[in-house]
């Protein structure tokens, strides 16, 4: 856990206990249901939660908003900003359902009221709207901006000096040259590693889409 820390020297005791329950409750729904490869548990906090966190680097989620995470899977990036982020409610949203259990016991073991749950594909959620959604490394861009503009609402610009994005956020990676003409977005782009120094984050991005 020392690599998140090393980022991110903010943490509550509460929340420090939160994160360093993770890795050992991922550990034993593992062997119950694959939600993560079993090769990277021993680089869990940087593959999985340091990953996530990267979206905190750059855009902060405010008390109250709503914020949308499309295709969760074990909940990521989800459940470590909801840790970051405990005024902020995440909805995780997945396919399958059996991840979102998960998703679920996890959240309870370790205290995290914030975070709520849908067994659903991302376009039909009806009736619901968003501050913000995000999502890490589901779909082509093209998808993942057809299936979140339709939820996302079109608040009033944030106030100067904050980051808080109204739009879609991502994580990604590999060359999006092609994926990003093919969306027809013009999305605002970030290389992560240049905010973290580890080789895994090589080739990794972070995307950000305004809604307009």
């Amino acid at each position: 856990m020392e690599i998140v820390t090393r980022y991110f020297s903010d943490f509550s005791a509460e929340q420090l206990k939160q994160l360093a329950a993770l890795k050992e409750l991922y550990e034993e729904w593992n062997t119950k249901i694959n939600v993560i490869s079993r090769k990277d548990m021993d680089n869990f906090y940087e593959h999985h939660v340091l990953h996530s966190l990267a979206i905190a680097t750059t855009f902060s989620f405010a008390k109250g908003m709503e914020v949308m995470d499309l295709g969760c899977g074990g909940g990521f990036p989800g459940i470590p900003l909801a840790i970051l982020f405990p005024d902020t409610k995440f909805h995780l949203v997945d396919s399958i359902n059996k991840k979102l259990k998960v998703v679920a016991e996890i959240s309870q073991a370790i205290g995290l009221h914030n975070i709520t749950v849908q067994h659903s594909r991302a376009e039909d959620i009806k009736g619901r709207k968003f501050d913000a959604v995000v999502s890490r490394a589901v779909a082509p861009l093209k998808d993942l901006w057809g299936w979140s503009r339709p939820l996302i609402r079109k608040n009033p610009p944030s106030p100067p000096g904050t980051d808080i994005p109204n739009g879609l956020v991502c994580l990604k990676g590999g060359d999006l040259t092609q994926e990003v003409f093919e969306s027809g977005c013009k999305p605002m782009v970030w290389e992560i590693e240049k905010l973290f120094e580890e080789e895994f984050f090589k080739e990794k991005y972070l995307l950000y889409v305004p809604i307009r």
